[in-house]
Order: C-alpha cells, then sequence, then structure tokens
C-alpha cells in the first residue's frame, strides 16, 4: 500500500463529538482528515458513519487505546474499513496516561507487542501511525508504523520529532486553537480545556524536554506555556502557528478547535482558517 495522503490540515474533534454532518462540511471546507479523538470504540463504528457520509476525507483515530482494545478486534474493523473504504482509513493507536490505566505496565513494550499483534492481524505498517513525543517513541513510530501523531505540542517539538523520525515518515501533529478572542480570554479557556494534562507525567516531561521550567508546568500553566501549546488571536495568527509546524517538518496538522461551550461548533473557526491558509 502507498503513504496515505492527509492533506495538509485536518481536524481533531472527540469521537462523541462527532457526526456525519459535520463531516461533510469539513469536507466541502477543503480539510484533508478528520481525528477521531477521545479513545473511541475498538469496533469503529464512528469512523464507519464518517465514511459513510464524506467521499474522499481520510477518517483517522487520534487515538485508540492498547489499555482499551484489543490490537485483534481492532485489527478487524480496520480490515472490515477498508474493504468497504478503500484507502480512506488510517489506524492511530497509543498508551494513553500512566495516571488514568489501572493496570499501567512498561509503555515501551507494551507498545511493541500490540504492533507485533497488528502485524500478525495483517494491518499494514503504511496505515497505521503512533502517538509518539518522547524520542524512543518517536523512532519506534518511523520504524514499526507510518509515523507519528504528536498530541499537545509546539513547532519546536515539531521540528526535534522531524529530525528524530526522518524526512520519510509521516508526521502529524495537533494543534489547538482559540479564535477571535482576546488574550486573557483565550487562556482562560485553555487552561479550563487543557489544564488536566499538566498532571500527566508523559506530556510535563516532553515540555521540560522542549526547555519549559517548573514554574511554567506547575498549577494549569504558566502564561507562556499556554500560548506556545493553544495558538490564539485572528485567523491570521492563528494560521501562523499552523505554518510554522508546516515549515518545521510536519506533513500535515490537526486542528483541534476550542470553544467556550462543550461541544460548540467548530465551523466558523474552521472556515476562517481555510479561507486564509490554502488546505491542499
Amino acid at each position: 500500500m502507498t503513504k496515505i495522503n492527509l492533506g495538509r490540515l485536518g481536524i481533531w474533534r472527540p469521537w462523541n463529538e462527532l457526526d456525519p454532518g459535520l463531516a461533510e462540511d469539513v469536507e466541502d471546507l477543503g480539510y484533508g482528515t478528520i481525528w477521531i479523538g477521545g479513545s473511541p470504540r475498538g469496533d469503529l463504528k464512528i469512523a464507519e458513519r464518517l465514511l459513510a457520509a464524506t467521499d474522499r476525507i481520510v477518517i483517522a483515530t487520534g487515538i485508540v487505546n492498547m489499555w482499551a482494545t484489543p490490537a485483534e478486534e481492532v485489527a478487524a474493523s480496520f480490515h472490515r474499513l477498508e474493504d468497504a473504504y478503500p484507502g480512506r482509513f488510517l489506524l492511530g493507536v497509543g498508551i494513553g496516561h500512566p495516571e488514568t490505566t489501572g493496570e499501567y505496565r512498561s509503555p515501551y513494550e507494551t507498545m511493541v507487542r500490540y504492533l507485533d499483534r497488528l502485524d500478525a492481524e495483517k494491518v499494514p505498517v503504511e496505515r497505521r501511525v503512533l502517538a509518539a513525543l518522547g524520542p524512543r517513541v518517536l523512532r519506534l513510530s518511523a520504524e514499526r508504523a507510518a509515523g507519528a501523531h504528536p498530541y499537545l505540542t509546539t513547532p519546536e517539538h515539531t521540528r526535534r520529532a522531524r529530525e528524530t523520525v526522518g524526512p520519510g515518515a509521516i508526521l502529524a501533529p495537533d494543534q489547538k486553537v482559540v479564535l477571535g478572542a482576546g488574550p486573557e480570554e483565550a487562556r482562560a479557556l485553555a487552561r479550563e480545556k487543557i489544564g488536566f494534562y499538566f498532571r500527566l507525567r508523559n506530556y510535563v516531561s516532553n515540555w521540560k524536554r522542549l526547555g519549559f521550567t517548573d514554574e511554567d508546568v506547575a498549577g494549569e500553566g504558566s502564561d507562556a506555556i499556554i500560548d506556545a501549546l493553544v495558538a490564539h488571536g485572528d485567523a491570521a495568527a492563528v494560521t501562523a502557528r499552523l505554518s510554522a509546524h508546516l515549515e518545521a517538518g510536519a506533513d500535515h496538522v490537526a486542528v483541534q478547535v476550542l470553544t467556550a461551550e462543550q461541544g460548540g461548533d467548530p465551523r466558523p473557526a474552521l472556515r476562517a482558517i481555510a479561507e486564509t491558509l490554502p488546505l491542499r
């Protein structure tokens, strides 16, 4: 199988906030991929519904949690989707967070064993990506998958990640955005939405590798780290951050629109981005 084409930009959204109507609109706007977030179930029925509602857009998982879904189950779902919608589904897998998993074991060895089982179930390397932040797992993503889907990172992380995975691997980071709000309002919303991650050691460790200090990662984050993780301002400011990832080596950026209301409509922000930054 050939390398899947994700397009320059896609969207990332929790599985329970995705529906066929939104998928159709995102495709019409020109985005290349919809990432199903929030650890979707291994039966991937949500991916099937989104694929059925659209014609060309890629549907990807961001990510299926290895602790929650046996490799054999998600492999069967992959083959079902590939048979029905050839070339349009990308399987993203990862290990989640030690703080939220009761039987958390060695993360690296767990990933290796899971990928071994996907191999046994004939899920092609070219059609899977790995959630990866640190150098060791980034290297694994290039060796045993098509590439990496880093989450909650910065363009500097993208630059370093590209150096680690090499020129051939997919590198598809997510980028959270708040469009149209002033700095204080945007930072308050960002802290509300991502404050949880400051209690998760894999993210905190990654940010420290990027040069952020203990003060930056304390509580719900300093203004400096919030601004680095969540792009905010007008469409030009937001698309400048997306462009920075692409210039740093990303093949694709998954845009996650943060809204004040739970499940708020991302279309206005996505439309403004599409009108400011060419998607193809």
